[in-house]
């Protein structure tokens, strides 16, 4: 079992950054891969960014340049960093996680609001 704890959501202006954080408990030598997608109002969730247990990572076309994934193998922590936030960046934003049992973990969410 893994438990999945975001941090670092908020309202922020278009151009600002937030930093957000995921921290995982439990069993966390099984997983693979952890990740940050989100879902805005009306649409369907959409991968952001993941990161493998070997460091390499993988953006969405929409955030490429943008945002940062990283992560703190000690604290068990993954960080999104977001800069040059844009009003369509606005969502629920999820940390995920795989594991080698093939199972799917989520956190509860983060709200990141962009305003104009």
């Amino acid at each position: 079992q893994v438990q999945l704890v975001e941090s670092g959501g908020g309202l922020v202006q278009a151009g600002g950054s937030l930093r957000l954080s995921c921290a995982a408990s439990g069993n966390i030598f099984s997983i693979n891969s952890m990740g940050w997608y989100r879902q805005a109002p009306g649409k369907q969730r959409e991968l952001v960014a993941t990161i493998t247990r070997g460091g390499s990572t993988n953006y969405a076309e929409s955030v490429k340049g943008r945002f940062t994934i990283s992560r703190d193998n000690v604290k068990n922590t993954v960080h999104l960093q977001m800069n040059s936030l844009k009003p369509e960046d606005t969502a629920v934003y999820y940390c995920h996680s795989n594991t080698v049992y093939r199972r799917d973990y989520w956190g509860q969410g983060t709200q990141v609001s962009v305003s104009s």
